[in-house]
């Protein structure tokens, strides 16, 4: 999905009940054409927000890949769409922005970063 990041969260912090340490933020895009929409996506993972805030900001072109994943809750469903990669959008070519997300496919000793 293609457009311009219009938003960026706070980055949120906590403890699972695990005792693991998490770290997510949400960032929103407007996208392109004549029935533009706000969309939002959520970056979770110490390593992930810590490369998305190094590499993106708001007012960037770009384009997300992402994974979407709805959870029900009292018989209803909420729907998550979390972002694995972002590439700056420069002119008509997308650049490969190292978001340090995993894709499902491969693991992080895979990634070039």
């Amino acid at each position: 999905m293609n457009g311009t990041i219009t938003t960026i969260s706070e980055v949120q912090e906590g403890t699972a009940k695990s005792g693991n340490a998490w770290k997510k933020l949400t960032f929103a895009i407007q996208t392109e054409g004549e029935y533009a929409k706000t969309v939002a996506f959520t970056v979770f993972g110490e390593e992930k927000v810590d490369n998305f805030m190094k590499f993106n900001k708001q007012g960037q072109n770009v384009e997300v890949s992402f994974n979407a994943e709805s959870r029900e809750y009292n018989d209803r469903y909420y729907t998550d769409l979390q972002a694995w990669k972002v590439f700056t959008i420069k002119g008509d070519v997308a650049e490969a922005v190292p978001v340090g997300a995993d894709d499902g496919f491969s693991k992080a000793s895979d990634l070039p970063f």
